[in-house]
């Protein structure tokens, strides 16, 4: 079968999510070629190896987004611009309205749990992206000192990890708490915190 450039990498992206969730990473590039109906040739032209795939799995959705950010704003994006960048494409990817269908959590569970050297050895080479966010987080609080930024962007990755993990229980409590809201309280509107705050 013949696609494009760019829907063979996409279909590789999420058959590769998709299979590596199902079945863990152990899965070999044959196997993902085969699902994704491309050729292997295909894998090399876009990612070169299975260890690149996997790290691209790891870094595309919050470095696109970061980058789209800074584009938009001189190079200088809002510290929640940055943040939204840095966790919002993978909770998306989780608890948006199609996580039903979504590979995102069971791939970042997997991959948060199992000790494989390939996984490892990513994890430990893949954190040239997180300091794209710190030099991002400076320039959009320049009088904020190093050790602050450094925590807030550690919270952040936390609270996503965190959420993705626990997401069935946290789900259930939000439910119990939205339901005992306090007579006459208003809620917010237009695109903030709490537009949409009864979505999960």
């Amino acid at each position: 079968m013949t696609m494009p450039t760019d829907s063979t990498r996409a279909a590789i992206l999420s058959t590769a999510e998709r299979l590596y969730a199902d079945r863990g990473f152990a899965v070999t590039l044959r196997d993902i070629v085969a699902a994704a109906d491309v050729n292997l040739a295909a894998v090399n032209y876009h990612f070169g190896s299975k260890d690149e795939l996997i790290a691209e799995l790891f870094v595309t959705r919050s470095i696109a987004t970061l980058k789209a950010a800074e584009e938009a704003g001189g190079s200088r994006a809002g510290v929640d611009t940055v943040i939204r960048a840095l966790v919002g494409p993978t909770l998306r990817g989780c608890l948006g309205p199609d996580r039903e269908r979504s590979t995102a959590a069971p791939f970042i569970i997997r991959a948060s749990i199992e000790s494989v050297p390939p996984i490892r050895r990513i994890k430990n080479r893949e954190i040239d992206h997180l300091r794209k966010f710190s030099a991002a987080m400076r320039r959009s609080l320049p009088d904020h000192s190093e050790v602050d930024l450094y925590w807030g962007l550690h919270f952040a990755l936390a609270m996503a990890h965190q959420t993705i993990r626990d997401n069935e229980r946290l789900t259930k409590w939000s439910r119990r708490v939205r339901s005992q809201r306090c007579p006459g309280r208003h809620r917010p509107r237009g695109g903030g915190v709490g537009d949409g705050a009864d979505r999960p």
